[in-house]
């Protein structure tokens, strides 16, 4: 089964801990779920684990080897990686900027051949910008861009699949369909998809396992009823929770309460019952 593991991982910069020895497990077949306030390093730890960028100290691996000792095109060949905030300048057009996730497969001088291009149609049409696919990229707004830069990770046929902050840019029916889609790609192809997300309700409807991250250190790490309890969201976000159930699937549903330097609305005054979860 497709594994990855940090230990006592590591990152300085500016001689400050933005990652203070990180350990976890992702596994083929799971989502795992990166949360934590703003500056709690989840961008800088997704791109250690993508292995484009190496710890300060501390061990990576991936299947039992080390993950920095594979060449930078067998680490391309296995995973797959979706920052944030892509900006491409590259005159492309969509069809093409997916192709270029083939590009670990390709020998030195092969051309695509027709199971590439089967391989970037399914792409397209699975992160939905099929119909895009003779637009320039450049045309494209933030969220049809985030999508295409989506279809080409998924183009690589990576076994992990690192996501960092997919949902941004998208409306919310887009957020449903691309986490929909990376919990299908993790259930039904076995990959080992990670995602670093802000909302934590994503985090607790699509997650298999949640890690915490507050000042680069692991809070709590675990299945999502455990590690997004509201002693949990409050100590380290700082805002007053209330936990409900979700009236269909039963999954909690985290509700936010006023925060701590906003007093509550006289207009809409509101009882409630805290739950002690």
């Amino acid at each position: 089964m497709t594994r990855l593991e940090a230990s006592v991982v590591t990152v300085t910069l500016g001689g400050r801990s933005v990652v203070d020895e990180v350990d976890l497990e992702v596994r083929g077949g799971e989502v795992t779920a990166i949360v934590g306030p703003n500056g709690a390093g989840k961008s800088t730890l997704i791109r250690v684990l993508a292995g484009v960028a190496r710890p300060s100290s501390g061990d990576v691996r991936w299947n039992g080897s080390d993950w920095f000792a594979l060449g930078r095109r067998e680490r391309a060949r296995s995973a797959a990686l979706v920052e944030q905030d892509v900006h491409a300048e590259l005159p492309l057009t969509v069809r093409d900027a997916v192709a270029l996730g083939r590009t670990p497969h390709l020998s030195a001088f092969g051309a695509p051949s027709r199971d590439d291009a089967a391989i970037v149609r399914d792409a397209m049409r699975d992160a939905g910008v099929a119909e895009f696919a003779a637009r320039p990229l450049s045309t494209l707004s933030g969220g049809e861009r985030q999508r295409v830069h989506l279809a080409r990770a998924l183009a690589q046929q990576p076994g992990l699949l690192l996501l960092d902050e997919p949902t941004n840019h998208l409306d919310v029916r887009a957020q449903l369909s691309i986490l929909g889609l990376a919990r299908s790609l993790a259930t039904a192809g076995g990959i080992a998809v990670v995602a670093a997300l802000h909302d934590l309700n994503l985090a607790m409807t699509y997650a298999d396992h949640v890690i915490v991250l507050d000042r680069g250190r692991v809070v709590i790490s675990g299945p999502p009823r455990t590690a997004l309890t509201r002693s949990v969201i409050e100590s380290v976000w700082g805002v007053s929770v209330t936990m409900l159930t979700h009236p269909l699937s039963g999954l909690p549903v985290i509700a936010f309460d006023a925060a701590p330097d906003e007093p509550p609305s006289e207009a809409a005054p509101r009882s409630r019952t805290r739950s002690t979860t």
